[in-house]
């Protein structure tokens, strides 16, 4: 089963399937940090909640240095204006972005705080904090900015294994300028793997 929906329906669709012991495919994986029981009930049944790729580059070598210690995780996002227009966090906090001309810091916190004032726009930082050190330790900052027109994310990592830094421009889909396009890819390109004769990755 593969998730795309609205965040606030990820406990309906998900729950059914990992109690049958099925793989649920999970793009709305900022909700599973308020829902984190789903990983409970897919323990107790046999399923599985698969996080892909999604929009970042270099999640392999995150899940590799975490088997070590990783000290810190930060990450920048910015993107343009049109992607974070009416994000829960902007309209509860009275932050104004349609007609900036400067680049504009408008969150600095955690992944989890992230999760649920940009429900649409950062599922990237939570799969990026699953990978690591958790939605608590890692570091976010997300700007808008009127210059862009690709949603770009940079990522420091700093560990016992391998210090890296990552940075990836997404091209915005057409439909919906929140989302990358490659993060439909990286869905393609897993279920390809499921049945590949040749596995690149871990």
């Amino acid at each position: 089963m593969l998730e795309c929906a609205p965040s606030q329906y990820l406990p309906a669709i998900v729950r059914p399937f990992v109690t049958a012991g099925k793989t649920a495919v999970v793009l709305s994986c900022g909700a599973l940090l308020d829902h984190e029981d789903l990983v409970a009930t897919a323990r107790a049944y046999g399923g599985q909640i698969v996080v892909p790729t999604g929009a970042l580059l270099g999640l392999d070598a995150v899940t590799a240095a975490a088997e070590g210690t990783i000290h810190t995780v930060r990450m920048i996002t910015r993107k343009p204006v049109r992607g974070l227009v009416g994000a829960p966090y902007l309209v509860e906090n009275g932050i104004e972005i349609a007609g900036i001309t400067e680049p504009m810091r408008v969150f600095s916190g955690s992944p989890r705080e992230a999760a649920r004032g940009f429900p649409a726009n950062l599922n990237v930082a939570v799969a990026l904090s699953l990978a690591g050190i958790g939605p608590d330790r890692t570091e976010l900052e997300i700007w808008a900015d009127p210059n862009l027109d690709r949603n770009t994310h940079r990522i420091e990592v700093e560990a016992d294994a391998a210090r890296f830094s990552m940075t990836i421009e997404n091209v915005p889909t057409d439909e919906n300028p929140r989302t990358g396009r490659i993060t439909a890819l990286s869905v393609i390109a897993y279920l390809r793997k499921l049945a590949a004769p040749l596995r690149v990755g871990t």
